[in-house]
């Protein structure tokens, strides 16, 4: 499965698992993190030229920067039968094919995928790995090291893979969305319920506008103010805000009165069968690499947990 994404071979044994069980976590490769602000970089290379990529575990698809594809001298087609969607709406889609890509030890080759993003002078990365890459392994982010890691789990149902924790960490169940999977965690928000995708390439945590507003804290409600505005895959830019949260609870974790961003999240896009079609998710909220950077997070799909410890700094940047 793996293997036949990115060539990846099961390279040694890491003495992780915390049990005298039978339990094994192999460690596959571990990514060194571009140390920059607000976004996951890896170096990488396409048919033998250096590129830039982005972890981004909230992009239902990988795919290549148009401007990147047309620089590295791929060829670009048509895709007429897909569209896709995110923050600013509609990106036009193509595809190209691959003839090399490396990343770490990982090779891959002929491998066909996307092309979109209307914003391309403003990317300082050629090509984005997505959650169909993240969601085939374990995969632990150390920032505080600008370290990014894949494991594979064998025989670990009941075990803790925090191997890190000697004193423990905190643990949630993920939770599933069969139209668009991602890495999806409860969390609370002013003790109320809610979900989060945990995404690696929004550079701030962010709450939906909509949650925002059920909680008495819209842009119109007097208890926000003006962040400026974002930008995702389509052309149009939306306007962000900030209010300030009684309180943001993840597992065991309880943070209090937070000022936290909202804005639009309701447009995202899903692979359905062999095409990526239109859908309307509302996204409760994004955990983004601000709050990466203040925890060590390990997601274990293997067992359909997330591990987390706090490391220092706030949780949530202005």
């Amino acid at each position: 499965m793996l293997k036949h994404i990115l060539g990846l071979a099961l390279a040694f044994s890491c003495a992780c698992a915390q049990s005298a069980s039978n339990c094994r976590l192999f460690k596959i490769d571990e990514w060194q993190v571009k140390a920059q602000t607000g976004r996951l970089v890896v170096e990488g290379a396409i048919n033998g030229q250096r590129v830039d990529i982005l972890l981004d575990t909230g992009a239902a698809s990988s795919f290549v920067v148009r401007a990147s594809a047309d620089r590295l001298g791929l060829t670009r087609y048509e895709a007429p039968n897909y569209r896709a969607y995110g923050v600013g709406g509609e990106t036009h889609v193509e595809y190209t094919t691959i003839d090399e890509l490396k990343i770490g030890t990982a090779t891959r080759k002929g491998w066909r995928t996307f092309v979109f993003g209307e914003h391309d002078l403003e990317r300082p990365y050629g090509l984005l790995l997505g959650y169909d890459f993240f969601n085939q392994v374990d995969v632990e982010f150390d920032l505080a090291n600008n370290a990014v890691r894949l494991f594979q789990a064998k025989d670990c149902d009941n075990v803790s893979l925090a191997y890190w924790a000697k004193g423990g960490a905190g643990v949630v169940k993920l939770e599933t969305d069969n139209e668009k999977p991602g890495i999806l965690i409860p969390v609370k928000l002013n003790n109320k319920p809610f979900v989060a995708e945990l995404d690696s390439g929004a550079s701030r945590s962010v709450v939906s506008r909509l949650i925002a507003a059920n909680l008495g804290l819209g842009s119109d409600s007097g208890n926000a103010k003006s962040a400026g505005q974002a930008s995702g895959l389509g052309a149009a830019r939306v306007d962000t805000y900030e209010a300030r949260f009684d309180s943001f609870g993840i597992g065991d974790e309880l943070i209090r009165n937070t000022t936290i961003e909202f804005t639009n999240l309701e447009i995202g896009a899903t692979p359905t069968g062999s095409r990526l079609a239109e859908v309307r998710e509302i996204r409760d909220m994004l955990l983004g690499v601000d709050f990466l950077r203040a925890h060590r997070v390990l997601v274990a799909h293997s067992q359909g947990k997330l591990y987390f410890t706090y490391v220092g700094g706030p949780v949530f940047s202005k």
